[in-house]
C-alpha cells in the first residue's frame, strides 16, 4: 500500500558519535508509547538554529546524524549552524541524501556504469557482489513512449504497444537491474512520469529507520526532480556521475547554498492558474539571479496555495536556475498527504517529527525565525495569465500582450524573440489539402498542443480546467482543426481516474485530447511526427508554426523540429489555444471560433471560473483513487512481466546491442587516478554563443537519416523505423558520442550564420559534422576546446551532455558561465571548466575559434585548488586568465 511504502526501511542508519549523542531524544505519542527517537536540533542550544531557513535545517540534522568525525565532521556542523556567516564564504559542506530517484535515459546510463563497475572489480580480483547501491534507488521509466499516434480511443495501447517493441532490450536491462542489484525498485513503463510518482508515492516526507526518524531527502538524475520540495522534502537534480558516487555511499559535497527568501502575499484573482503564477516566479528569479541557491518561499499568500500548485512551482526550479524551490511542511502538505492514501498514524508521525524539530510551519501566523540571503516579494493578486515562449521558458508573455508579441518576434532579427520574417510576410496564407478537405496554415499557426508533464499534470485544477475548457467548447459547438496534433500525456494514473469520473475525458476526446501515454513524450520532445500534408506544408513554405505544451522547458528543437515557435501554457490554454487555432489572436478582443448557432465565441464564453473548478475537484478527486493506482503499480503489465531477464551478477553485454553498451570510459580504471588533462595547442571544436542547453550539447530527439548516429544504426542493419531517439539510446556510448551537439537548431559561430550539428576543421577549412570533425582532430593527435557564453550547459541534467564531449575528445570548455549540474557533470568527466573573467567573452578577447590554445594547470591533482586562475595562451602569444570552475575541494580527487 502507499502508507507501508511510505515508511519502508532504509536498511542502516549512522550512528552519530559521542559528539552529537546527547541530542538523540525520544518522540513520544499523543497518548502513550513513542514513534521512535530522533536527531534534535533544538537540543544543540544554539540560537543561531531558530534564525536558519527551513532548507538549511534540513541539512543539519542529516549532518548532525550523519557525523563519524571523518566524512562529517564538527566544523561541518558548526558551518551550517553559522550559516549566516559561512553561506557568503562559499563554505563546503557534505550531505547524504536519503534517497534516489532515477529516470531512464539518465538513469539507465547510470545503471550501465554500475554494471560495468561489477566488471571492474571482478578484473581487479574483487567480489562485484560488493557493489550495490547503499540508499533506497528507485527508477520510473517515463521517457521513452513517443506519441506516435494520436487522436483515436487507442492511441495508448499503440503508442505502449510501439514503446517495448523498439525498447525491449532496454526494459530487460532495468528488469535484470531490480533483480540484480539490492536496495533498488524498478517501476515498469506506464506507471507514469518519474516527479509526479514520486510526489504521490515514493516521498516519505520523514523517514523511520531502525527505530530513527529524520527528513526524507532525495537527488535525481533529472532537474525536475525538484518538484517534491513542494511537499517539504529536500531534494535536487544531479548528474549521472554524483548520483553514481552517492548510490555507493559517498557524501555529495556541496558549497553550503545562499538562500532567497521570497515572500507571497494576497491571493490568485478568478481565472489565473498556477501556471501563470509559475511563469512569473520564473521570470522574477531569472531576473534576481539564483543560480546555486535555494528559494524558499513563505508568508500568508503560501497558505492559499494547494499543494499541486506548489508542485507546478517547484517543478520550475531549473528554470529560473536555482537547486531548490522550498516550501516547508504546513497543514496544507499534511492534509495533501491524507488525499493521496496515507495514514492518520503516519501523518500525525510526520506532524509531531517536525514540530519536535522545528521544521513545521504555520503561515498565517508572522515568521520571525528565519533570515534570509536575499528577499523577493510578489502580491499573488498582480499575477495575470500569461505564456512563456517562443524559445525558453522564463520569456514570460502576459497573455493580453501575445498578439502583439507575437508579431514582433516574427519581425525581429534571429535571437532568442525573433524570426527575422519580413513584416509582408506576416500574413502569408499557405493552403494545403489535407486528406481529402481544405487546410490552411499561417505564421502562428498552432500545429501541436499538448497536455503533458507532470510540471502541470500533478495539479488537478489546472487539468479539471482543461476538461472545462473542452466540455464548454463542445457545448458551443467548437471544435479544433483535424491538422492540429493534440494529445494528453499525464504524469500518473490518477490523472485519468478523476477526469473519467468527472466526465471531463469525453469532452476532452472529442476535441482530440485522446490518451497518448503515461510518460513525458512532448515535454521531452518524444511529440512524434506531424501528417506529412502539415510537414510539407511547413517546410516547402517556411512557415513559422507553434507548438503550445503545458511542459517546462521549450528551448529550439526540443519540442519539434518543425515548430520552430513553442509556447508554454497552462492545460486549460493549451486547450483554448488548438481551438483558435493560432497564438495570431487577441482573447480579449477577437473570437476563437464560430458557434454552432452561428454567433462567435470568445475566450471568456469557454474558461471555467475557480469556483467550478473547485466543485469538480472535490467530488472528483479522491484518496481510494491513490491508493488503487499506487497499490498496484509494480505488478507491471503483460508486456513487462513476460520479459525474460539473466540471473547473473555480472550482465552479459551483447556485442551486437545498439542500446546496451559497456562504456569505453570506464576501461583501464586503475586504483590511482590520473592527473588533470594536459591541454596543448587545442583547436576548438565549436564556438557557441549563450543559453546553450543539455538539448543542444545532447539532443533526446529523434534521430534522423543521415547523421553520424544514423550511419552507426544502419551499419548494424538497424531500420530507420527503428532509430527511435538519441534519449532511448543513452546507454550506449556510441550513439551519445555520435549524438554530441547533434542539434539541429545549434548555432555554431565557425559556420558564420549556418544552422545545424556541423562545424569547421580549422586546420583545412572544411565543413563536417561534429563527430566527423571531432574524429579527424583525434586521428590527426590534436586536443579540443569549446569557446561558449553564459548559462552553458542550461536546461536537463543529463550527464550525456559531458559524456559525449569526452568521448569526442574535448579536454576544456571555455564560458563566460556554467549551469550548475552540468558544470559539475563536466569536471566529473574530467572535463575542464573555465570561466571567464567578468566583463570578458571569446567576442571582447576577440577570439575568433580559428587559434589554438594551450592551458596551463598544474600537473599534479593534489596541486589544484577550486577557484584558482588559469592561464590560457593561443599559438600567437595572446593570454588570457580564466577561473577554474571547481568548486569544492573534493571535486578533482
Amino acid at each position: 500500500s502507499c502508507d507501508q511504502y511510505a515508511v519502508e526501511l532504509q536498511p542502516t542508519v549512522p550512528n552519530a558519535t559521542d559528539r552529537f549523542a546527547k541530542t538523540l531524544t525520544i518522540l513520544p505519542k499523543p497518548g502513550g508509547g513513542e514513534y521512535g527517537k530522533f536527531y534534535s536540533i533544538p537540543a544543540l542550544n544554539d540560537p543561531k538554529i531558530d534564525k536558519l531557513p527551513y532548507c538549511i535545517r534540513i541539512l543539519l540534522e542529516s549532518a548532525v546524524r550523519n557525523y563519524d568525525n571523518f566524512q562529517v565532521t564538527e566544523s561541518d556542523v558548526q558551518n551550517i549552524i553559522d550559516w549566516e556567516k559561512t553561506s557568503p564564504k562559499l563554505a563546503e559542506i557534505p550531505f547524504k541524501p536519503a534517497r534516489l530517484v532515477l529516470m531512464d535515459n539518465t538513469g539507465g546510463p547510470a545503471v550501465v556504469d554500475l554494471a560495468a563497475i561489477r566488471d571492474v572489480i571482478a578484473e581487479l580480483e574483487s567480489d562485484p557482489k560488493k557493489i550495490n547501491p547503499l540508499v533506497p534507488v528507485d527508477v520510473v521509466i517515463d521517457h521513452s513512449v513517443r506519441v506516435d499516434v494520436a487522436k483515436c480511443a487507442d492511441a495508448l495501447k499503440q503508442n505502449m504497444d510501439l514503446e517495448f517493441s523498439r525498447n525491449k532490450e532496454r526494459f530487460s536491462f532495468f528488469k535484470w537491474a531490480s533483480s540484480a542489484f539490492n536496495n533498488m525498485l524498478v517501476l515498469p513503463p506506464g506507471s507514469g512520469i518519474l516527479h509526479q510518482v514520486n510526489l504521490e508515492y515514493l516521498s516519505r516526507v520523514v523517514f523511520k529507520a531502525d527505530g530513527v526518524l529524520y527528513p526524507d531527502s532525495v537527488v535525481g538524475t533529472d532537474s525536475h526532480t525538484t518538484m517534491i520540495n513542494s511537499l517539504g522534502v529536500a531534494g535536487w537534480g544531479v548528474g549521472g556521475i554524483e548520483a553514481m558516487a552517492a548510490m555507493l555511499g559517498q557524501p555529495m559535497s556541496m558549497v553550503l547554498p545562499g538562500v532567497v527568501g521570497f515572500k507571497l502575499t494576497g491571493k490568485l484573482q478568478d481565472g489565473v492558474t498556477t501556471t501563470d503564477l509559475a511563469l512569473t516566479l520564473t521570470q522574477m528569479l531569472r531576473k534576481h539571479g539564483v543560480v546555486g541557491k535555494f528559494i524558499e518561499f513563505h508568508g500568508e499568500g503560501v497558505g492559499s496555495i494547494p499543494l499541486p500548485a506548489r508542485a507546478t512551482i517547484a517543478n520550475m526550479t531549473p528554470e529560473y536556475g536555482a537547486t531548490m524551490g522550498f516550501f516547508p511542511v504546513d497543514q496544507v502538505a499534511l492534509d495533501y498527504l491524507r488525499l493521496i492514501g496515507r495514514s492518520d498514524e503516519t501523518v500525525s508521525m510526520i506532524e509531531a517529527y517536525l514540530r519536535a524539530n522545528n521544521m513545521f510551519v504555520d503561515c498565517n501566523e508572522p515568521q520571525t525565525g528565519p533570515v534570509y540571503s536575499s528577499d523577493l516579494e510578489l502580491d499573488l493578486t498582480t499575477v495575470e495569465p500569461s505564456v512563456a515562449g517562443p524559445k525558453r521558458p522564463h520569456d514570460r508573455v502576459p497573455l493580453k500582450e501575445m498578439k502583439s508579441d507575437w508579431h514582433a518576434c516574427l519581425g525581429n532579427e534571429v535571437g532568442f524573440k525573433g524570426y527575422a520574417v519580413p513584416k509582408e510576410q506576416h500574413n502569408k496564407i499557405v493552403k494545403f489539402d489535407f486528406h481529402g478537405q481544405p487546410a490552411e496554415i499561417t505564421h502562428g499557426s498552432v500545429v501541436l498542443a499538448a497536455v503533458c508533464s507532470s510540471t502541470n499534470s500533478s495539479n488537478p485544477s489546472v487539468m479539471i480546467g482543461a476538461g472545462l475548457v473542452a466540455k464548454k467548447a463542445c457545448e458551443l459547438g467548437l471544435e479544433v482543426k483535424p491538422w492540429v496534433k493534440t494529445s494528453l500525456a499525464p504524469g500518473s494514473l490518477v490523472v485519468t481516474k478523476y477526469l473519467e469520473h468527472s466526465g471531463l475525458q469525453e469532452y476532452l476526446n472529442h476535441q482530440g485530447f485522446h490518451l497518448v501515454g503515461y510518460g513525458c513524450t512532448t515535454c521531452i520532445g518524444n511529440s512524434g511526427d506531424l501528417d506529412k500534408s502539415l510537414s510539407d506544408a511547413i517546410v516547402d513554405n517556411d512557415v513559422v508554426v507553434v507548438a503550445v505544451l503545458s511542459g517546462n522547458r521549450n528551448y529550439e528543437g526540443r519540442v519539434h523540429p518543425l515548430t520552430r515557435a513553442n509556447y508554454l501554457a497552462s492545460p486549460p490554454l493549451v486547450v483554448a489555444y488548438a481551438l483558435a487555432g493560432t497564438v495570431d489572436i487577441d482573447f480579449e478582443n477577437e473570437p476563437i471560433g464560430i458557434g454552432k448557432d452561428g454567433k462567435e465565441v470568445y475566450f471568456k464564453d469557454v474558461w471555467p471560473t475557480n469556483e467550478e473548478i473547485e466543485q469538480v475537484i472535490k467530488s472528483n478527486v479522491l484518496p481510494k483513487m491513490f491508493v488503487d493506482t499506487y497499490g498496484s503499480i509494480t505488478e507491471g503489465n503483460d508486456a513487462w512481466n513476460n520479459l525474460v531477464v539473466p540471473k547473473e551478477t555480472l550482465y552479459p553485454w551483447d556485442p551486437k546491442s545498439t542500446y546496451i553498451h559497456k562504456p569505453a570510459y570506464l576501461e583501464n580504471i586503475t586504483m590511482t587516478p590520473p592527473g588533470p588533462p594536459s591541454v596543448k595547442d587545442a583547436y576548438c571544436l565549436l564556438s557557441l554563443g549563450d543559453s546553450i542547453t543539455t538539448d543542444h550539447i545532447s539532443p533526446s530527439g529523434v534521430i534522423k537519416p543521415g547523421t553520424p548516429a544514423a550511419k552507426y544504426l544502419l551499419e548494424r542493419g538497424v531500420k530507420p523505423e527503428n532509430f527511435t531517439t538519441y534519449g532511448s539510446r543513452r546507454a550506449n556510448d556510441e550513439i551519445v558520442v555520435r549524438g554530441a551537439f547533434a542539434n539541429i537548431r545549434i548555432v555554431n559561430k565557425l559556420l558564420e550564420g549556418e544552422v545545424g550539428p556541423k562545424t569547421v576543421h580549422v586546420p583545412t577549412g572544411e565543413k563536417h559534422y561534429v563527430f566527423d570533425a571531432a574524429m579527424k582532430y583525434k586521428s590527426e593527435g590534436h586536443d579540443m576546446v569549446i569557446l561558449a557564453g553564459d548559462e552553458y550547459g542550461a536546461g536537463s541534467s543529463r550527464d550525456s551532455a559531458a559524456k559525449g564531449p569526452l568521448l569526442l575528445g574535448v579536454k576544456a570548455v571555455i564560458a563566460k558561465g556554467f549551469e550548475r549540474i552540468h558544470r559539475s557533470n563536466l569536471v566529473g568527466m574530467g572535463i575542464i571548466p573555465l570561466r571567464f573573467k567578468a566583463g570578458e567573452d571569446a567576442d571582447s578577447l576577440n577570439l575568433s575559434g580559428h587559434e589554438c590554445f594551450t592551458i596551463d594547470l598544474p600537473r599534479k591533482i593534489t596541486e589544484i585548488r577550486p577557484g584558482q586562475d588559469v592561464t590560457v595562451t593561443t599559438q600567437n602569444g595572446k593570454s588570457f586568465t580564466c577561473t577554474l570552475c571547481i568548486n569544492t575541494q573534493v571535486c578533482h580527487i
